[in-house]
């Protein structure tokens, strides 16, 4: 019982997170208006490819290490 009390406790009060305001995020409109959105995703891009290349390459160079030994 107490469980299920917590659940619903936990529950109504989850609510209260999502109580955002409605109107939008000034900053993410100003810079979709004027296309410096594009920017920063493919900056975002860029850096997780090289994060994503960098972490490939270590784990190849590792993969022979473990094969030599």
């Amino acid at each position: 019982m107490k469980k299920i009390l917590l659940s619903f406790l936990m529950l109504f009060l989850s609510t209260f997170l999502f109580a955002q305001p409605a109107n939008s995020v000034e900053m993410a409109d100003e810079m979709r208006s004027s296309g410096k959105i594009y920017v920063v995703i493919a900056t975002i891009v860029i850096v997780f490819i090289g994060l994503a290349i960098y972490l490939f390459t270590i784990d190849q160079r590792l993969k022979k290490i473990e094969r030599e030994n």
